[in-house]
């Protein structure tokens, strides 16, 4: 008889308490909440995007898409997001597609989990 051993795949996140402090010191309460807030739809639509390009098999427009996640994520402390969308540019760059899949879809997990703590700590002052 086999045993089949169900892999939970859920991502932990921490945002870069500094990174959000510096922009809020920055440019005041209300300038980095619309920078947040700006960032939080951008990346949710480019992690759709992204999305999209692999089921079309576009790895070149998937590349670019991931690697624009970085910047925008860097600025509001995703760092793991971050970190996975610069996984995902270097897999598309070696061709390795079960790799980019892989990687693609944790982006996916990190990128929506990182987007409900950035929400959920806007209810928050920082």
């Amino acid at each position: 008889m086999e045993h089949v051993t169900r892999l939970l795949k859920s991502e932990t996140v921490r945002l870069d308490q500094d990174q959000l402090h510096g922009l809020y010191q920055q440019m005041g309460e209300s300038g980095a909440e619309e920078v947040v807030c700006r960032a939080i739809e951008e990346l949710a639509v480019r992690l759709s995007h992204c999305e999209r390009h692999w089921r079309d098999r576009d790895y070149q427009a998937l590349r670019k898409c991931a690697r624009s996640l970085i910047a925008i994520a860097d600025q509001i402390g995703m760092n793991a997001l971050a970190r996975v969308a610069r996984d995902v540019t270097i897999a598309a760059d070696n061709g390795d597609y079960p790799a980019l899949g892989a990687t693609l879809f944790r982006l996916v997990r990190i990128g929506e989990t990182s987007l409900v703590a950035v929400w959920d700590l806007q209810d928050l002052s920082i």
